[in-house]
């Protein structure tokens, strides 16, 4: 049964353009799963009006598209936790490293770049994102050469014109090779420039507002590329301005070494000495983490970004994801940077999530469900944005990925949610977000996708040349 009423006649609004989707499958990934064989959704602006069994209310006025979505699956539009944009041009590099050899060879190159190039390199990944039904991402970028200009601003222009919602990452690096850090010196910062800096990025940019499509947090790269004065300083920082906090943590068993010889103790033990563990905060990996420190993230409502592919590309290890799950840490999925994770979907890491966690021996241990709701409405609570997106209900905001699952790849398979998870990545028919389609039949509505795909051609050229 729909989960709206009729409203009295004075209620109705008739200005109001409203799009109708009947005849699909949905999955609302609700609070109690919630899931129509046959239903509808109503989008009215920007928000959804309706959603239930059976075909839309009568009473609805001005009606400016209606599908029939017979054969497909609607969910909400994905959630990225972790992402880095910039390294979309310098994919396929490294291939066969562990995270801090592949830091060690990459670092000269990310090192040279700029904000034309990151534009393009933002355009390329946030294309990725979208074609693969991901309506909200955060972007981690901590790398601020010396020259290389508004490099944050042109990853949130070159976003804004996709169409994709958006947190935008002001990370940092303070600690270079001359303080026993991995990046260059000149790529950098000084602690007072990068607390000055992220403010301004705050005070610039970041909207709190109901339905905002731009957020901005505060995000030092790394236990050992920054110094404990900047994560005390950064966690004050956020705090005083209302933004969230993000991190790497525990990604690797050497990060967890690091900072043992450093600091005298592990990853979270050290977060919680500089004020970095709560429900502001997410950190991205999470694989190596004990009981005590799972406990500690559930006890304080941290978050983590979970990564399959990249973890696994990087050779990290295996994240506790079913643990963290049962314990009530809150989870969602990141793509990672696209130097670790080639593909840059996140539609894909569905089910790589399922897989890779699967791999213990326990065959239950993530279902289609779970990681269904771990790329939504775990990846909403992450972001802090639970009560806007990541579940298909009435007052939340219209993002949405209606997935065609009657074709040759997915028509034999009689769960919609295993089609979409446990399959091969479904055609996207149409994605929206914010009410707005960005999407149609595969292909991006905003921009020129042959474009994109040159300006990063040339983008990887022009940084690779500047190594030369």
């Amino acid at each position: 049964m729909a989960t709206e009423a009729e409203p009295a006649e004075g209620d109705v609004e008739r200005n109001v353009e409203r799009i109708v989707v009947e005849n699909a499958a949905i999955a609302t990934v609700d609070a109690l799963d919630t899931e129509y064989r046959r239903g509808h959704v109503v989008v009215a602006g920007n928000v959804i009006e309706s959603v239930g069994e059976g075909p839309a209310p009568k009473w609805l006025d001005n009606v400016v598209r209606r599908i029939n979505a017979e054969g497909h699956l609607v969910t909400p539009g994905l959630v990225n936790t972790h992402h880095h944009f910039y390294q979309w041009i310098t994919r396929g590099l490294a291939q066969d490293d562990i995270l801090f050899d592949w830091l060690v060879a990459l670092y000269p190159t990310w090192s040279r770049i700029d904000a034309g190039l990151v534009h393009a390199a933002s355009q390329g990944s946030a294309a990725a994102l979208l074609k693969s039904g991901c309506t909200t991402a955060s972007d981690h970028h901590y790398v601020f050469p010396r020259g290389g200009g508004d490099i944050l601003g042109a990853s949130i222009e070159a976003v804004s014109e996709l169409g994709l919602r958006f947190t935008a990452l002001r990370g940092s690096m303070s600690r270079g090779q001359s303080d026993g850090g991995l990046p260059p010196d000149h790529a950098v910062e000084r602690t007072e420039d990068i607390l000055i800096a992220s403010e301004a990025a705050v005070d610039t940019w970041h909207d709190a507002s109901f339905g905002s499509m731009l957020h901005v947090a505060i995000a030092p790269c790394s236990p050992f590329s920054v110094t404990t004065e900047l994560m005390r300083d950064a966690a004050e920082l956020a705090r005083r301005k209302g933004v969230r906090l993000h991190t790497h943590g525990s990604e690797t068993a050497e990060e967890e070494q690091f900072c043992k010889e450093l600091f005298g103790m592990g990853p979270t033990d050290y977060f919680e000495s500089v004020g970095w563990l709560g429900e502001d905060v997410w950190m991205a990996h999470c694989v190596h983490m004990n009981d005590s420190d799972i406990r500690k993230f559930a006890e304080t409502g941290t978050g983590v970004a979970h990564c399959p592919s990249s973890n696994a590309r990087l050779a990290a290890g295996i994240a506790r994801v079913p643990d963290m799950l049962a314990a009530g840490v809150p989870v969602g999925l990141g793509v990672d940077g696209t130097a670790s994770n080639e593909s840059g979907e996140l539609g894909t890491e569905l089910r790589n999530a399922l897989l890779v966690n699967r791999l213990h021996g326990r065959p239950d241990a993530l279902t289609a469900r779970q990681a269904l709701r771990l790329g939504t409405m775990g990846g909403a609570r992450v972001l802090g944005r639970q009560a806007e997106i990541g579940s298909v209900e009435v007052g939340k905001l219209a993002d949405l990925a209606l997935w065609k699952i009657d074709g040759i790849m997915h028509s034999s398979i009689a769960d919609p949610v295993a089609a979409l998870v446990m399959g091969a990545l479904p055609p996207l028919s149409l994605l929206l977000v914010n009410g707005r389609p960005v999407v149609e039949n595969g292909l991006l509505t905003t921009v020129n996708e042959d474009r994109i795909a040159k300006a990063c051609a040339d983008a990887a050229k022009e940084l690779a040349s500047r190594g030369q």
